[in-house]
């Protein structure tokens, strides 16, 4: 007879704090333990509730804190790559060099910035568009996706090519991008919250074979790969100065204004 799997099991805290996430693959060994507590939303939606106060923490995309003083970036974690990331994708049916209007899941304007940042190394400055849906990236020549979406087009038919964005950043710098962190509200008092989110990652790790097996999302292998291999989710020292590379590429192409990220322990 079949054994079923069961859960490692850790004491779920009672809702303490507001805490938002996305409700991607590659968020869930962060937020192990912890998923009663959650709010699901986009990156997007996360960083405006975050911005009204309506949150305590949130898994938002980096540029959140980048172009925002107001908030500090818990140290140790992110979702980050070094190489291919598999989820955060420009499909084109054209050349590159040729884009004129690329189409934009808005969910992510960490995403949309990179993109800017790659292009404009290459002397390439097109308009960015939303996307009406994911499921009209097909008709498009050029297509930005990120997350579930993205590893969707990716796994489904299309006649598009694949420019991978982590790919692409660690050949310009030799160095991993970070896509998304924990952004805490500055100025309250948060030690309990830092604890709560640093044991989810903890737990997380912990069990990551348990979330291998077990998740909906695609087949076993692929999850294996992508969890294992596209994404990891420490915060060190070359995190951190891919961080400051970025900033300097945006100051230099798309904002005056980026600040510095204040990172607490």
């Amino acid at each position: 007879m079949e054994q079923t799997a069961v859960a490692p099991e850790r004491d779920a805290p009672k809702r303490r704090f507001r805490i938002g996430s996305v409700n991607y693959l590659n968020a869930a060994p962060l937020t192990r333990g912890i998923e009663s507590e959650l709010i699901f939303a986009t990156p997007a939606r996360l960083a405006e509730m975050l911005g009204r106060d309506e949150l305590d923490a949130a898994l938002v995309s980096i540029t959140e804190v980048l172009f925002n003083d107001r908030y500090d970036v818990l140290d140790g974690v992110a979702i980050a790559s070094l190489g291919e990331v598999y989820s955060v994708v420009l499909a084109h049916r054209k050349p590159i060099e040729e884009a004129r209007e690329i189409y934009c899941d808005t969910a992510s304007l960490t995403s949309v910035n990179l993109l800017k940042v790659l292009l404009a190394g290459r002397g390439l400055f097109p308009q960015f568009k939303p996307l009406e849906s994911h499921s009209a990236a097909a008709q498009k020549d050029f297509a930005l996706l990120i997350g579930d979406p993205a590893i969707d087009f990716r796994r489904g038919p299309h006649d598009h090519e694949i420019f991978d964005l982590g790919a692409a950043w660690t050949e310009l710098t030799r160095l991993p991008f970070v896509y998304a962190a924990w952004a805490l509200r500055r100025g309250i008092e948060n030690a309990e919250l830092r604890r709560e989110l640093r044991e989810a990652k903890k737990f997380g790790m912990e069990t990551l074979d348990f979330l291998i097996e077990n998740r909906a999302e695609y087949d076993r292998d692929f999850r294996r790969d992508y969890l294992e291999w596209n994404i990891h989710y420490h915060l060190a020292a070359d995190e951190k100065r891919s961080i400051g590379v970025f900033c300097d590429l945006l100051r230099k192409h798309v904002a005056a204004t980026v600040y510095d990220p204040v990172f607490v322990s």
